[in-house]
């Protein structure tokens, strides 16, 4: 199917001879600790009962060659490590249905499959970066890169991205929903068993995903509930070491039915609910409208449609969000601040979207640049630091079990710049930092911001001014309101009645300026005006001096 009639085709092996062969290419034994996972109400956590949050990045592995993209770029073991560097624990490694169900396929040598789709510059450069990969099978190919990530400590979660190799998605690709074209739901259940039959064992195969981004005409919750159910026991059953991870419905947006009808499985302790969130999720709304009434809107209906889940004692794995990495586009921009917010509040586990800087082969174009990488087009680097930096905020926990370090308490987030608002020295100045250094906040019924252990309090001295700490903290210049449709600005009252909000200038000081955005004006960003106060229990590694 992928090979030309003029490539020779290994066609007499069976999927479970070639998992027999596979003992010659075995999988080294990862250096993951405390696996297997399993749940705890709403966290994932080890075998000790700590919380291990996912910190993950797609790696796609599903499209027309079958082979995870970059390796004709990158060393595997270059990449497996450029990842656990960047801060990520954990790979989405996407796969199609078909190299587990189709023998010709999956018995496809790595070259043979490029020959295929005329990418000889690709096999020039995987031959000189990964010439231990080039003549394997396309499945050895693909545990070859699982076991890299192991040895690098990076655990993995096999998602099955689509039946037929290819990019996904749209409503009428034959690949979204039970009874499609590529869609047979009795093949999807034997590629499923499959692979969770080939990876038992494997330590650092920590999850697999039934299914990306359920959609088209044909989608409804019946059938839902009937054969992600069978999918679910069909892997536990194959394999109950790993986390059984379902999606929902409309590209992976809706898990709403979910209220009032929860799912039906012999097992425990292993479901996790996945969904995705882009800033093209709501066209572009984020450019066109007012960004606080954008946030305000798009974060409830995330609640409503997925976040519930949480509070029902489920863990949510948003298993896809991303962005330009270019940082030009204003859409995913603004989406971005909100949705920093919103992953920090909610402290979910998460994969972005994408690790490849390019591919070899997308929508007939070879070598297609992806903007949304994090590794640059050649796969040497990463395409935008700041951007990455940012994003390592949400790499950590902010709770969970095992994790209580000191008591609850506040931290204030700055969303735009993935930093905290830290008190130096005695009396000030407030600035951003390392969120590690935040300090312990409180925040009263009385609307006081206080640092934990002491007097301080958080106040406004005049607009554009730089914020103060104070002790005597019952006047009206020490309440902060939560304020906009957002409710990310923290807004407060000069001693002479003005209204003010906390801001940031170019030094991150932080500062107290005119509240902006608040109207229906689209053309205005409150980006340097958004803080979130997220709860924590983690010890602040702050030096700061307290009274």
């Amino acid at each position: 199917m992928v090979a030309s009639s003029s490539t020779p085709i290994i066609s007499s092996f069976s999927f479970l001879a070639i998992i027999a062969s596979l003992l010659t290419v075995a999988v080294l034994p990862a250096t993951v600790s405390a696996v297997p996972l399993s749940t705890s109400s709403r966290w994932i956590v080890d075998e000790s009962g700590q919380r291990v949050k996912l910190a993950c990045v797609n790696w796609v592995s599903h499209l027309e060659a079958v082979v995870a993209e970059g390796l004709s770029k990158q060393p595997v073991d270059a990449i497996s490590k450029r990842i656990a560097s960047l801060g990520f624990n954990c790979v989405r490694l996407t796969w199609p249905t078909f190299l587990a169900t189709n023998d010709t396929l999956a018995s496809v040598t790595v070259r043979q499959s490029f020959q295929s789709l005329g990418l000889s510059e690709s096999i020039a450069g995987l031959q000189s970066n990964n010439p231990s990969i080039i003549d394997l099978t396309l499945i050895q190919a693909y545990q070859a890169v699982v076991s890299s990530l192991g040895k690098n400590n990076v655990m993995v979660i096999l998602d099955n991205q689509v039946s037929k190799p290819g990019w996904c998605c749209s409503s009428s690709d034959g690949n979204g929903f039970f009874g499609d074209q590529y869609f047979n739901p009795d093949i999807w259940i034997k590629g499923l068993t499959r692979m969770a039959t080939l990876f038992k064992g494997v330590a650092n195969v920590v999850g697999m995903s039934l299914r990306n981004e359920l959609r088209g005409p044909k989608q409804n919750v019946d059938d839902w509930y009937k054969y992600m159910q069978r999918g679910a026991e069909a892997v536990h059953s194959a394999n109950p070491d790993v986390l059984v991870i379902l999606s929902g419905l409309n590209y992976d947006k809706d898990l709403s039915f979910l209220a009032d009808r929860p799912v039906n499985l012999t097992f425990s302790g292993k479901t996790v609910y996945e969904v995705h969130w882009y800033g093209f999720s709501d066209g572009q709304a984020w450019k066109s409208g007012n960004p606080n009434q954008v946030c305000g809107t798009v974060v409830n209906n995330m609640k409503r449609k997925s976040g519930f889940l949480l509070e029902k004692g489920f863990p949510l794995f948003v298993s896809e969000f991303g962005v330009d990495q270019r940082g030009t586009n204003v859409n995913d921009n603004r989406y971005l601040n909100c949705f920093m917010a919103a992953a920090a509040e909610l402290d979910v586990d998460f994969a972005l979207w994408t690790l490849a800087g390019s591919y070899y082969l997308k929508d007939g174009v070879l070598g297609m640049n992806e903007y949304y990488g994090v590794l640059n087009s050649d796969w040497s680097d990463i395409r935008n630091s700041s951007l990455s930096q940012r994003l390592s905020v949400l790499q950590s926990p902010f709770q969970g079990p095992g994790l209580s370090q000191s008591r609850l308490h506040k931290i204030i987030f700055h969303p735009a710049t993935g930093l905290c608002l830290l008190k130096v020295g005695w009396l000030g100045p407030l600035k951003l930092g390392s969120c590690s250094q935040s300090g312990a906040w409180s925040y009263s019924s009385k609307k006081i911001l206080t640092l934990k252990g002491t007097y301080f309090c958080i106040q406004v001295d005049e607009p554009e001014k730089p914020a103060q700490v104070g002790i005597i903290c019952t006047t009206p210049n020490s309440q902060w309101d939560t304020l906009s449709d957002s409710g990310l600005h923290l807004s407060s009252k000069t001693l002479n009645g003005t209204d003010v909000c906390l801001d940031v200038d170019s030094s991150n000081t932080v500062v107290t300026n005119s509240c902006k955005c608040l109207s229906r004006d689209s053309s205005c960003d409150p980006e340097s005006q958004w803080f979130k106060l997220v709860d924590s229990t983690i010890t602040s590694t702050s030096s700061s001096p307290m009274l």
